[in-house]
């Protein structure tokens, strides 16, 4: 039985909508396979998706690799819910929890890879130093961060693409992502070899590829 906060019948619309206007808008099957190809995933490794949304990310991770194990992450009880039964379509099995991606549920190093798409343009500038200290704390040592979210624009084209994203989701929270500032962000709260391997032209802007280490 669906809960209060979305009817049944909202679930199939929902989902669908919200992923359709991810795909259009980012070149989402390009990126995530990327990212995904990126994070280099190994068998038994534990995967953490912060922020995880309807979990198609997550979804592809335990797709990719089946004996991953893999959990999803997000604040909105409702969109877990999507993610839920997304995965219960899929026939696959990944843990889903409610929770803040700047204090997260878990005890210390804990998963060797972290991943996270399309959430960091939504963070205020502490919640993201918070976020990436906290992401930081439940790696591994020698474990990765993979993001993917909206980089510095390659040209002026790409930054005229990006500005209904500021509009859309706020200046305040965009504009260290259009500026570039992310690496130094990540380097600010202590992880190395920060890399941004691969970047994406879209019809939303400049989505770039992120990766980062904990020693």
């Amino acid at each position: 039985m669906a809960p209060r906060y979305i009817p049944a019948l909202s679930y199939a619309w929902l989902t669908r909508w919200y992923d359709l206007a991810v795909r259009w808008t980012t070149r989402e099957r390009a990126f995530r396979a990327g990212l995904i190809a990126q994070a280099d995933i190994r068998p038994a490794h534990r995967v953490l998706d912060v922020g995880c949304g309807t979990g198609t990310l997550a979804l592809l991770i335990k797709q990719s690799q089946s004996t991953a194990r893999v959990t999803g992450l997000d604040g909105d009880p409702g969109i877990l819910e999507l993610a839920r039964r997304k995965a219960t379509a899929a026939g696959v099995e990944i843990a889903w929890v409610e929770g803040r991606i700047d204090a997260l549920p878990f005890a210390d190093a804990v998963f060797e890879r972290v991943v996270s798409s399309l959430v960091f343009h939504h963070l205020d500038r502490p919640t993201k130093l918070a976020a990436l200290q906290e992401i930081r704390r439940v790696l591994v040592a020698g474990g990765e961060f993979h993001l993917a979210d909206w980089g510095r624009a390659a040209n002026p084209f790409m930054r005229a693409a990006f500005l209904p994203v500021q509009l859309l989701d706020g200046f305040a929270t965009t504009t260290d992502n259009v500026r570039g500032h992310l690496p130094a962000f990540l380097r600010e709260t202590g992880f190395e070899e920060v890399a941004e391997p691969r970047r994406f032209a879209t019809p939303c802007g400049t989505l770039s590829l992120y990766r980062a280490v904990r020693r």
